[in-house]
């Protein structure tokens, strides 16, 4: 007897198809039919009563911060009756669930078995609810005490030649207080390496803000929504990514603003919004938000961008004065005659062709704006994770300034921030770049020199652990295997590591391609009761908009083997610093209020933090160009023109550019179904959208199952076993989930200055499946 056996997937990218059905595209997102998604969701998970208690509490001033996006809560009242979004219910679902993960559970499933599921699969088994190890050549994760977890990790990391021999990630659900308390231990034990989520997303937009105006944050409230001329959201997709944002386009609406929408997919969320909290929205009424779409091609944006921007300089031209801030421009920028000498350079119809929109629509999009100067413009990571996301974050900035839409109410830069303490973290100082006079004040504060040498972020820590320069990875929350791009590389890298380490609440694929050894340690998620010395505590974030305020949980954690954050750090610093360290852990572990205490000396905006945290709806923290006072990185109070060029694709006669989207039903890595409703997707994630003309040409049907190839670097990455789906996107150009594609992004196609992967546009072959080759037989 013999048997043929197929390669088979990976362990890190599994491959097959569920079976497709497709239904039309939705034209308008929310409504009723969101409402009955997130609440079967919660009642499947938490169960009906465990489930509304934590819904009445979500994004409340008494309550606790939505682990979802960083989309801010309103200053004033907030609603009565839901201040969350199908998507936020959904994330809660997740972490309030009362399936459990025990001793048992990984005895009777091996890491070889759980790493076959889907990632769907793998996130629906439920909390983790205790410690637990692999040991090296272990098969089952297996239990183990905090202490000895700790004992374990310690000594590894005081095994090291070099303190640069670990790095510690952090994912954007870190709290304020934990996140200051994790940096420290870091940086007191030696290095700067501190990957984190903001790497591979808006890295782009802190690098560029930056050097621009000052800051690397946005520079508008929620309020300025309800008092503006023009929204223009760019890259950007709310329905699905910050659906929250749907109520405010919808004030603004109603207040008068028009709203231009530039993606290369038609996307629910931008084309109109049915309110379930209103009787229209019950109704089935919907609110028209684009009243004009630009379908750009991917990485269209800058040609975009330099076509207004040329169409308006055309228009002051002939109404002097009347069109650009002229006096905005005299008093607060340099460099405006060189950028319009730079702009004379482009020919219009070359700038239409290059972003793929009609050249009508884009005259039709600067008339709508140069009457207007109370502009706000939203991004995110569709500017951001090109080659040239860091030069597009500035060409934004240059169309702000030529109207003087920055510094003034209703006007403003608003990137939008997709996990809900992302900006915190990086306020509290997670980062490999610090600035010397933020080091210089952890000395004054704690008496110990921090390391000044850069240290890794993602794509470095990545390459490090492929070099053998990195032995120790330590994860503070996060998905980092399905979050990082290039995902067969990184599976490797990962493998090479002597010790891999997560701080989770639920399982993952990034618990299952490990170091020889690996841990997960168990944390609170934002919705449990923290409970120290018998006292409930509450932590803080800090929102898109630069708000601080605090989150308390209050449903009973799943297990009473669960530890915060703050205080896994607390008891790991101790561990391994022992008497070298010169920081009061024990303080730290047993108050925040401790904590803050100690951010309100180092982190500017935050003296008198345990105060107006206090206060409900929180505070906010500085920030100068809000009040029209900028400090860029060359001009000083100025801000400079950014002159840039056009990217240039180099692209096969077969190649297709390809970005990477989110589905309706999941919040960055973490998959809550298989639907995307407002796309016309169900019961599958393997799919690639594709222009209809380009399925024809190419001789594929829909339906047809294909292979995606990326050739980038002289090296082959395939994605197997995508589904063809028709889809309204540019000739050329297709869209795909991720992580499932990630396996195509290479890792060394970054964006300039800020490293960010380039997840946005990857250039591919689309080729019909082809069954893995056979690779071994067998007899007996």
């Amino acid at each position: 007897m013999s048997k043929e056996i197929k390669e088979q997937p990976d362990a890190e990218n599994p491959e097959e198809l569920l079976g497709l059905k497709l239904t039309a595209p939705e034209k308008w997102a929310a409504g009723i039919p969101a409402v009955t998604a997130a609440m079967a969701d919660i009642v499947q998970e938490a169960g009906f009563v465990r489930g509304m208690k934590g819904l009445f509490k979500m994004n409340k001033k008494d309550g606790f911060d939505c682990s979802g996006c960083a989309w801010p809560d309103p200053d004033d009242d907030r609603s009565p009756i839901a201040e969350y979004c199908e998507n936020g219910a959904k994330a809660l679902a997740e972490e309030a669930t009362t399936k459990k993960l025990t001793a048992d559970f990984f005895a009777q499933n091996s890491v070889a078995d759980l790493a076959k599921l889907n990632d769907y699969e793998i996130g629906k088994k439920g909390r983790i609810a205790q410690p637990v190890y692999l040991p090296k050549g272990g098969t089952h994760y297996e239990p183990i005490s905090w202490d000895e977890a700790f004992k374990k990790i310690a000594a590894k990391l005081n095994s090291l030649a070099s303190p640069n021999e670990a790095a510690f990630y952090t994912s954007g659900r870190t709290s304020n207080e934990a996140s200051f308390t994790y940096q420290l231990f870091i940086r007191e034990f030696g290095t700067n390496n501190m990957p984190d989520c903001s790497n591979m997303c808006h890295e782009s937009t802190s690098f560029g803000l930056a050097e621009a105006i000052g800051i690397g944050k946005g520079t508008v409230i929620l309020n300025d929504f309800y008092d503006t001329d023009a929204i223009v959201v760019i890259g950007q997709n709310p329905g699905t990514n910050h659906p929250r944002m749907l109520t405010a386009l919808q004030k603004a609406k109603e207040n008068g603003a028009q709203i231009i929408a530039v993606n290369p997919l038609h996307e629910a969320g931008l084309m109109g919004f049915k309110n379930p909290q209103t009787v229209r929205g019950v109704l089935g009424i919907n609110t028209h938000l684009a009243d004009l779409y630009l379908q750009v091609k991917i990485n269209g944006d800058m040609a975009l961008l330099k076509a207004i921007e040329k169409l308006l300089y055309k228009a002051e031209l002939e109404n002097p004065g009347k069109v650009f801030d002229q006096e905005f421009i005299a008093s607060n920028t340099v460099g405006y005659e060189a950028f319009l000498n730079h702009l004379n350079q482009f020919n219009l119809d070359h700038l239409a062709q290059e972003c793929g929109v009609p050249l009508t629509q884009i005259e039709q999009a600067a008339d709508m704006l140069k009457d207007k100067s109370r502009i706000i413009i939203c991004w995110a990571m569709g500017v951001t994770q090109h080659k040239n996301g860091v030069a597009t974050v500035k060409e934004i900035v240059n169309l702000a300034i030529l109207k003087g839409a920055i510094g003034k109410p209703g006007s403003g830069l608003c990137p939008v921030r997709g996990h809900s303490n992302v900006q915190g973290n990086r306020t509290m100082m997670i980062f490999d770049k610090p600035k010397p006079q933020q080091l210089d004040k952890l000395k004054e504060v704690f008496g110990f020199e921090p390391p000044r040498e850069h240290g890794y972020d993602v794509v470095e820590s990545i390459q490090a652990m492929h070099e053998g320069k990195l032995k120790v990875f330590f994860a503070m929350g996060g998905n980092f295997l399905s979050a990082t791009p290039d995902t067969t590389y990184t599976a490797e890298a990962m493998r090479k590591l002597e010790m891999s380490v997560h701080v989770s609440t639920k399982l993952n694929r990034g618990h299952l391609v490990h170091g020889d050894e690996a841990l997960i340690l168990p944390t609170l998620s934002r919705s449990d009761k923290d409970i120290i010395d018998g006292k409930a505590q509450f932590i803080s974030c800090e929102n898109s908009m630069g708000v601080v305020q605090m989150s308390k949980g209050m449903l009973e954690p799943i297990s009473k083997d669960l530890m915060n954050e703050n205080q896994i750090i607390c008891k790991l610093a101790k561990a391994t610093l022992g008497s070298r360290s010169v920081i009061s852990w024990d303080k730290y572990e047993k108050s925040y209020d401790a904590v803050r205490d100690d951010i309100a000396k180092v982190i500017p905006g935050f003296d008198d933090y345990n105060s107006k945290v206090r206060i409900p709806g929180g505070f906010y923290l500085p920030n100068g160009p809000r009040q029209g006072k900028f400090n860029s990185k060359d001009y000083g109070d100025r801000i400079g023109f950014n002159i840039a060029d056009l990217p240039e694709h180099h692209m096969a006669a077969d190649e297709y550019r390809m970005t990477t989207i989110r589905s309706h039903d999941q919040f960055n890595t973490t998959i809550y179904g298989l639907d995307d409703r407002y796309r016309g997707i169900h019961n599958e994630r393997r799919v690639i959208f594709m222009n209809e003309e380009d399925i024809q040409k190419s001789g594929f049907k829909s339906g047809e199952q294909v292979d995606l190839y990326n050739y980038h670097g002289g090296i082959e990455r395939v994605a197997r076993l995508f589904v063809v789906v028709p889809y309204g996107i540019p000739k050329g150009n297709t869209a795909t989930y991720y992580p499932e594609a990630n396996v195509l992004i290479p890792i060394d196609s970054v964006a300039e200055n800020s490293n960010t992967p380039t997840s946005k546009l990857v250039f591919i072959k689309v080729k019909k499946h082809q069954e893995p080759l056979i690779t071994a037989v067998w007899s007996s």
